[in-house]
């Protein structure tokens, strides 16, 4: 957790908080040590970066989440929109 913390540019506690809130659930190593993807370590940054600019945590996993959302149902949206026009979803347009 203390490397995590440091390459987040956070605390550990930060970390617990996220987890607390149930935006990211780290896997565990058999020693019980938390072990982060690099998927949830670019969201933690992203609550960095909310909550320093002044956005309350909770309020910042919030924004997350729903970030997410609307990026997979984009993604959604555009594969859709292609297979109606006879396209493959991974032909570039």
């Amino acid at each position: 957790m203390g490397r995590a913390a440091e390459m987040t540019g956070t605390t550990a506690g930060f970390l617990r908080s996220l987890g607390d809130q149930g935006l990211i659930t780290p896997l565990r190593s058999e020693g019980g040590h938390r072990r982060y993807s690099r998927y949830q370590l670019r969201i933690a940054m992203r609550v960095r970066d909310l909550v320093d600019q002044g956005t309350a945590i909770d309020a910042a996993c919030r924004i997350v989440i729903l970030e997410d959302q609307l990026e997979e149902a984009l993604r959604i949206n555009d594969q859709l929109r292609r297979s109606q026009h006879g396209q493959s979803p991974d032909a570039d347009t």
